[in-house]
C-alpha cells in the first residue's frame, strides 16, 4: 500500500508514479479508451520520460464487429462499428508481462473485464463520464442541488 505522507500535495498521476518507483515496476501497461487516445498518448509520454517502459492498448484491439456472424459479408460492410476487447487487452499486456496496468477511461463492465483477467496488479488513472468531464465525483458534489432529483427520485 502506498501512503507516502507528502500525498496530500500531489496529484493522482504523481501518486502512480511514485507508487510505481516504489515497487520498482518498469514494464507498465496501459488500457485506454479509443476516445481518449490523446490522453493516453501524453499519458505515456510522462511516464516514458520517468523513466517507464509504457505498453498501451485500445479497447478496439482485435477488430472484432458489433454484427453477429450470422451476417453474410455484404450485411456485413453496412456495419463499421468495431466493439471493445478488455479480455483482448488484459491478455496483451499479459503477453508482454507488464509489472503494473493502468486503466484510463474503459466503459463500466470493460474496465471490470479487464481488471479481472490482468495478471499484474492494476489501478484506475481515470474513468469515463463525457456528461461531467471524466470527472464522476462532480455528482456527488452536487446531489444537493442540479442532481438532487435524478439522483434521489421525485
Amino acid at each position: 500500500m502506498y501512503c507516502g505522507e507528502d500525498r496530500i500535495n500531489k496529484s493522482r498521476l504523481e501518486e502512480i508514479i511514485d507508487f510505481m518507483k516504489l515497487n520498482k515496476f518498469k514494464k507498465i501497461g496501459l488500457a485506454f479508451c479509443i476516445g481518449l487516445h490523446k490522453e493516453a498518448s501524453i499519458l505515456t509520454k510522462i511516464l516514458e520520460s520517468n523513466g517507464f517502459e509504457v505498453h498501451a492498448i485500445n479497447c478496439k484491439n482485435g477488430y472484432m464487429p458489433k454484427c453477429p456472424k450470422i451476417l453474410n459479408e455484404i450485411e456485413q460492410s453496412y456495419v463499421s462499428d468495431i466493439m471493445c476487447n478488455p479480455i483482448g487487452q488484459a491478455k496483451m499486456l499479459n503477453e508482454v508481462k507488464t509489472d503494473f496496468n493502468l486503466v484510463l477511461g474503459l466503459c463500466i463492465g470493460c474496465d471490470s473485464l479487464f481488471i479481472k483477467y490482468s495478471d499484474a496488479l492494476v489501478t484506475v488513472f481515470g474513468v469515463k463520464d463525457r456528461v461531467l468531464a471524466h470527472n464522476p465525483l462532480s455528482v456527488i458534489y452536487m446531489s444537493d442541488g442540479y442532481y438532487h432529483d435524478r439522483l434521489y427520485g421525485k
